[in-house]
């Protein structure tokens, strides 16, 4: 089986501080890994080295598909109404209206399609960021605490949204502080490697 994402022997530095090193991991097709462990321990520090932007220290990082990241940053223009906003980055994604228009649905947004970004709750903003990465159609996807200011509801579209894109052959790598109830999903305690 082919790896869609593949690190080798990786190792992170942070300013003078050594977060983790040996590191190696493999996402195949289906596969979704849950980064657990205290602040500080490298979990965002991963998800920025798996999507290309931190240069590991040591090792290789091997990315065989598109990604998709979603993390604090919503990257939404706060004065558009989210529905423009998203289709801004649509067309740099090359995404067709009907794709991000799904991927509303799944989100629960539409309703929200004329409200201004900067008007969204934390949680309604989270939900955004996924629109984009389930739009995508990009295999791998890296979730940086994308549950954060979720209400259950909303934590259970996302948790339908990776069950469905594992089932057509996507991958997933996920930081989070708490269990999202993501059935069959590995674990790596980021606290464990310091």
């Amino acid at each position: 089986m082919t790896a869609l994402l593949l690190l080798d022997g990786v190792a992170c530095i942070r300013g003078d501080r050594l977060l983790f090193e040996g590191l190696s991991l493999t996402l195949n097709r289906g596969d979704a890994l849950w980064l657990r462990g205290p602040n500080g321990a490298g979990k965002s520090s991963l998800i920025r080295l798996a999507a290309g932007l931190l240069r590991p220290a040591a090792g290789t990082v091997t990315r065989r598909e598109r990604i998709a990241l979603i993390d604090e940053a919503s990257a939404l223009d706060p004065e558009l109404p989210l529905r423009r906003a998203l289709d801004f980055w649509a067309r740099i994604d090359t995404v067709d209206g009907h794709a991000l228009g799904r991927a509303m649905d799944a989100m629960a947004l539409g309703n929200l399609a004329d409200v201004p970004v900067s008007m969204l709750s934390t949680g309604q903003r989270k939900r955004a960021g996924l629109v984009r990465v389930i739009a995508s159609g990009a295999p791998i996807w890296l979730l940086d605490e994308p549950a954060n200011g979720m209400d259950e509801a909303a934590q259970a579209r996302l948790i339908t949204a990776i069950a469905t894109h594992r089932a057509n052959g996507g991958a997933v790598l996920l930081a989070s502080h708490f269990a999202l109830g993501v059935p069959d999903m590995a674990e790596l305690d980021m606290g464990a490697l310091a």
